[in-house]
């Protein structure tokens, strides 16, 4: 298993693996972006998000995929958007390579944490979570409008 930064060549693979997600989460329709759009916001001169892969010998079966936000309490952050691992491939330890490739890179960009999102429903991923000890908090509500 190797774990590599994405390149614009994967953006096809990492799509599809987006849309695996979207179907596992029972919501294909919520997935809108284009390709062109994708490749664009991760690999243009001024790039909004950034992602390591996971390969084996023949394709791309998962990735993770950040971006920095910044809050107002603790400074610079990393925000989670996605890890995705294909399904024949979860539970195999590659979730961890991807996560610890996280945090080296928090700590290598100087960051103050990690954040992200879990749905409530989705056990093997919050339990995957608490193995880091991560604080899960129900407080917050997530709010959205569609532009």
């Amino acid at each position: 298993m190797k774990i590599r930064r994405a390149t614009q060549a994967d953006c096809p693979r990492l799509l599809e693996l987006v849309n695996e997600l979207a179907i596992f989460e029972k919501a294909p329709h919520e997935v809108t972006v284009s390709l062109q759009e994708f490749e664009n916001s991760g690999f243009s001169q001024h790039p909004v998000w950034w992602a390591f892969v996971a390969e084996n010998e023949t394709e791309i079966i998962g990735f993770a995929l950040y971006y920095i936000r910044y809050s107002t309490w603790k400074g610079c952050r990393m925000y989670l958007e996605d890890i995705i691992i294909t399904e024949e491939y979860r539970s195999k330890g590659i979730g961890t390579l991807l996560f610890d490739r996280l945090i080296e890179e928090a700590k290598d960009r100087n960051l103050h944490g990690i954040s992200w999102q879990v749905l409530d429903w989705n056990e093997s991923a919050i339990d995957f979570y608490k193995k880091y000890n991560a604080k899960l908090d129900p407080e917050w509500v997530n709010g959205s409008i569609e532009l």
